[in-house]
């Protein structure tokens, strides 16, 4: 019975019309969502790494959303594009990858919002090749084999890399694996190179000798992006505003200590301390909510992998912003 009263409230709050995250991120709608979502679970998809997965080890945010009824059920996915095939299909309302994932999951039809976004990290990913590799610059791999995880924010690093070192993205021979087989066969010397974030990047400069000859800076921004899908932010706005709030309130404190933010992420992600703290050194910190200057970034990274036929069609970042948004 309560859940069928439950399940009743929850339908005619959606009727009262779409709630947009402009106003849930300037305003306060807690007296809605508090209703909408009591005795529910907000399930949020983390990857093995930032701000999220320490908001996850330190407990803050299931005390934070206690109060409004709201359990919180943690999904642990290997990289970005599955994370947000788990958001595309249901499994996850909530969750944060890095550029490309996102757009992506837009052209394959996910229903997706950004809701926030961390500033720009440019050197938490990077193009690495063995210790031994006689490569010393992104121009010499023509021909050579990369491996990344396709639509993951390090394809747009590569594409982007190349360019600048004078190559097509069809110089190379680009092999698609997730993080765990890449550095496989990475390690056996089935690839020349391997395009990585943190902190897998971190893992194999420390524990492999890997060799950067290319990262992030002076190409490409690397922000990280926090994403809902539509349907559960417009119909639980207080429980995103939360979320939002206490990564705010943990940005400051992991800026500030982290050393002690590296005790709380080490065991979450199965890293050393020391791996984790350069991880942690080079990300970037201050979650703050989209702006158009944003969405343009996010704009030329959709058509520079619509141009390259990456994604099936052309989309517009406009239609995965919160309302009052305008992309320049």
């Amino acid at each position: 019975m309560n859940h069928r009263f439950a399940s009743l409230r929850r339908q005619w709050f959606q009727t009262l019309g779409r709630i947009t995250l402009a106003g849930l991120l300037t305003g306060s709608l807690m007296a809605v969502s508090t209703a909408s979502a009591q005795n529910a679970t907000v399930r949020i998809g983390y990857q093995k790494y930032g701000t999220l997965t320490i908001l996850k080890g330190k407990g803050d945010l299931e005390k934070r959303l206690a109060p409004l009824g709201v359990a919180v059920k943690w999904v642990e996915f290997p990289a970005g594009p599955q994370l947000l095939e788990g958001l595309n299909v249901g499994s996850i309302d909530f969750g944060t990858v890095g550029e490309a994932p996102p757009i992506f999951a837009q052209a394959a039809g996910a229903d997706l919002v950004y809701v926030a976004n961390q500033p720009p990290a440019p050197a938490a990913e990077a193009i690495v090749v063995p210790k031994n590799s006689p490569i010393r610059k992104v121009s010499e791999l023509k021909g050579k084999k990369v491996v990344l995880n396709k639509g993951s924010n390090v394809h747009y690093l590569l594409v982007k890399a190349l360019e600048k070192a004078g190559l097509q993205y069809s110089d190379i021979q680009v092999v698609f694996l997730p993080p765990a087989d890449a550095r496989a066969a990475f390690e056996r010397g089935s690839v020349d190179a391997w395009a990585i974030w943190d902190p897998f990047l971190a893992a194999a400069e420390k524990q492999i000798g890997a060799r950067v000859i290319a990262d992030g800076k002076g190409i490409v921004s690397n922000h990280q992006f926090y994403l809902a899908s539509r349907k559960y932010a417009n119909g639980n706005p207080g429980v995103i505003k939360a979320i939002v709030s206490e990564l705010q309130k943990l940005d400051v404190w992991a800026a500030a200590d982290v050393k002690a933010a590296t005790k709380v992420l080490s065991p979450e992600i199965g890293l050393n301390a020391d791996i984790t703290e350069l991880s942690l050194r080079r990300m970037a910190y201050g979650i703050q909510p989209i702006t158009a200057q944003v969405a343009s970034e996010q704009q030329k990274v959709a058509d520079t992998f619509a141009n390259l036929k990456l994604i099936p069609r052309a989309i517009r970042i406009a239609d995965a912003l919160p309302e009052g948004i305008a992309v320049k």
